[in-house]
């Protein structure tokens, strides 16, 4: 008798329980991954009176699989440039939620009596919301298209990015038992080196090569493809000291740029929301009861701080960086939780042997609770934004909306502040180029030449190869923006800006030499006066050559095509969003997407008689339809089956809408369906049958019956496709389609 093995065992047990518990709470009407919690209470190891998973340690492996899958589909979804698009809000709310949960958790465990690095590390765990749970809750609920949804997955992703820094830190802290700023800046650093060179390297690769590949590329092919990057990126990600899920998330924005990413995000769906299901599942198998039991009053304090720190210091963050008062509170609900990172934080404890035993259970069991009620506190916000609004001092709410109002109205004003921004990005994102192609080359490519040529010659080739790959972003450094509008305006309307002007030259001319003179003595070293004096003149080469002028033009216009390459695409489509939808994000008003199911009511209605304005309040601006997009539609406009609406209003009208269309197919007779399903049936021609020499016109098969003689299969076994002429001869086969209540009556009349 054959056994399976454990790992299937448990595989089937957890999505026995998961599918269980999901079936409940959606009957229930509550988010699923409450659901798969409990299913993680049920298969847990902890509960006796029912079946147990056996093998915890692969199911920990798959669900951390499941969180490079989750934050895989987050990048696909939030783009690299959505989320710069809300940098000040998010940068601003992000850094105060951080700092001031920091030093909650710094006073609770202080409060506790805990040890110092206890402390130290609750901080790092508190000030961490967990980006996969609330990505689920919003999902669940619907609200991935709100405009509070956007700004709190913002703060998320920048939340992510400071724990890796902060895990940094805190190892730092547990060795040294003090703060090394020295290592801080170096981490700080390396991962905005390691960011701009992903997505520029990744821009710039990654869209051609697809688009190349786009005529033979099947949809399983292009979920593979999708998968090795996915993976590999997160393997690269681990290797140069960043989390695996961090990787994930990176590539996913990186390909969210691209044509297919719409593709790729339906496809890799069915692979996350299983791996997803099992990560949730996991973090309910490690609730320990009896932990719970012993440390309930801490659990209890810690889960209140979080609650109440959230409520007060991420509703105020938010605030402080310009947001009205709805969007704050409804935002600093949504963060009321830990998760994943402050999992791993509390790992990285244990395995330095800096924290104590009970802080692992005692943080799991916090964010299991604060997993639960992260649904409730997000529908929460509203009633608690109306209570507040409500008792909210006239004076007080008026400098309140004055300040958002005021902080949204804030633009760039002079020429001179564009002109370094942009220098500044320029000088740091070649650099960045320059610094990865010295890298590589100084670890593969004079180890390379070294196989071929003497070490003098290898050295020569291997600096002259470097220098050649490099100059056309050196070139970019020193001669970008020195043509642009802002340039030439400053030069011409003041002539004490000249100086100025000059000086950003010279100090990137300067920082091209720097480069030049550490390629020249990566391997080969000199006096420092012919040094000095080549780099001087390889850069006026540089700055004057054609060819590389030509080159960097080249690969900047490949660049800004591959990063607009989505939006050129959805805007030929019809489906690009209108551009004065952000504007309309900063009031109250709001942007929405729905496709018509064929299964609804409204298909075949006009807009006049379905009268959605005045009913529900919300307009329909556009309707796209294939590849075409009618704008403006009149009243006498037809809904048509998958129409994608877009539609303006409130949070309020929008959601009514969506109910009323949803309804709209909840009515559907499916037994109608299938009582008329076409079906295929064959009747013989006795010798008694009246329809002997009558042509199938005759007959009237078609008018009398509503059915269709599509052949006719003679004695000797051939087929022929008949005319409305051909007569009907004994002992001939009919091949009929029709209903099945119609090809019924046939043969009863046949058979009399």
């Amino acid at each position: 008798m054959t056994t399976l093995p454990p790992l299937i065992s448990d595989l089937s047990l957890i999505l026995l329980c998961a599918a269980i518990t999901t079936v409940i709470f959606k009957k229930l009407k509550q988010p699923l991954v409450l659901g798969y919690i409990v299913a993680g209470f049920l298969a847990s190891p902890n509960i006796n009176f029912t079946p147990s998973v056996i093998d915890t340690a692969s199911i920990h492996t798959w669900s951390e699989i499941g969180v490079i899958f989750l934050l895989f589909a987050l990048g696909l979804e939030f783009s690299i440039k959505k989320i710069l698009k809300v940098g000040g809000t998010a940068i601003i709310s992000a850094s105060t939620i951080i700092f001031c949960m920091i030093c909650i958790g710094l006073v609770v465990g202080l409060s506790f009596g805990w040890k110092r690095m206890d402390c130290i590390y609750l901080g790092g765990m508190l000030a961490m919301s967990s980006t996969t749970i609330i990505y689920k809750a919003f999902e669940d609920l619907g609200l991935l298209k709100k405009k509070f949804a956007g700004i709190v997955l913002s703060i998320l992703i920048l939340e992510d990015i400071v724990a890796i820094i902060l895990l940094v830190l805190l190892s730092t802290v547990a060795v040294s038992q003090n703060f090394e700023g020295t290592e801080l800046m170096f981490s700080m650093a390396k991962l905005v080196f390691f960011l701009v060179l992903w997505f520029v390297v990744g821009i710039y690769i990654i869209p051609i090569l697809l688009r190349r590949a786009k005529k033979f590329i099947t949809n399983e092919m292009l979920l593979i493809i999708s998968l090795a990057l996915c993976f590999g990126m997160a393997v690269f990600a681990t290797n140069v000291g960043f989390s695996a899920a961090f990787g994930a998330f990176i590539m996913g924005s990186i390909l969210a740029e691209t044509v297919e990413a719409e593709k790729i995000e339906k496809l890799v769906a069915p692979v996350k929301d299983l791996f997803g299901a099992i990560f949730f599942v996991s973090v309910g198998m490690m609730v320990d009861f009896s932990m719970i039991t012993e440390y309930i009053g801490p659990i209890v304090i810690i889960t209140l701080a979080i609650i109440f720190g959230q409520a007060i210091f991420g509703t105020g963050g938010i605030l402080l960086s310009g947001q009205p008062l709805k969007t704050s509170i409804q935002c600093g609900f949504s963060l009321m939780q830990i998760g994943e990172f402050a999992f791993i934080i509390a790992s990285l404890g244990v395995s330095l042997n800096v924290t104590s035993n009970f802080l692992y259970p005692i943080v799991v069991a916090v964010s299991v609770i604060t997993t639960f009620l992260t649904p409730y506190m997000i529908r929460l916000s509203t009633p608690i934004y109306s209570y507040v609004e409500r008792r909210l001092p006239s004076r007080l709410e008026w400098m309140v909306n004055g300040y958002a109002s005021e902080y949204s109205n804030i633009t760039r004003s002079n020429y001179w502040k564009y002109l370094i921004v942009d220098i500044i990005k320029i000088v740091s994102i070649y650099s960045i180029l320059s610094i990865a192609v010295i890298l590589l080359s100084k670890k593969f490519l004079f180890h390379l030449l070294e196989h071929f040529f003497s070490v003098g010659w290898s050295n020569f080739i291997g600096t002259f190869i470097t220098l050649i790959l490099i100059a056309p972003f050196l070139r970019a450094i020193v001669m970008k923006k020195n043509h642009s509008i802002e340039f030439r305006a400053l030069w011409k309307n003041n002539r004490r800006n000249r100086a100025p002007l000059i000086s950003t030259i010279l100090l990137r001319f300067v920082i091209d030499i720097l480069f030049v003179l550490f390629v020249i003595n990566i391997k080969y070293r000199a006096s420092i006066t012919i040094t000095i004096g080549i780099a001087i003149m390889l850069v006026l080469v540089m700055m004057f050559s054609r060819w590389l002028k030509k080159q960097s033009i080249y690969m900047e216009r490949v660049f800004i095509k591959n990063l607009r390459l989505r939006d050129i695409e959805a805007e030929f489509s019809g489906k690009k969003r209108p551009k004065y939808a952000d504007t309309l994000l900063s009031h109250d008003l709001h942007i929405s997407n729905y496709t018509v199911s064929a299964d609804s009511s409204w298909v075949g209605k006009t807009l006049a008689h379905l009268n959605i304005g005045r009913k529900l309040g919300v307009h329909v601006i556009s309707i796209i339809r294939g590849n075409h997009r009618i704008n403006i539609p009149g009243g006498e406009t037809v809904i048509f089956p998958n129409d994608n609406l877009q539609i303006i209003g409130t949070d309020v009208q929008i959601d009514e809408f969506t109910k009323r269309a949803d309804k709209a197919c909840l009515d559907v007779d499916y037994s109608e369906i299938e009582k008329s399903e076409i079906m295929l049936n064959q009747l013989p021609v006795e010798h008694n049958s009246y329809m002997i020499n009558h042509s199938i016109r005759e007959i009237g098969f078609r008018d009398k019956y509503n059915c269709l003689v599509v052949g006719i299969e003679k004695g000797n076994g051939e087929l022929i496709v008949p005319s409305t002429d051909t007569p009907i001869k004994q002992g001939d086969m009919i091949w009929l389609v029709g209903e099945k209540e119609n090809l019924k009556k046939i043969s009863d009349i046949i058979t009399k």
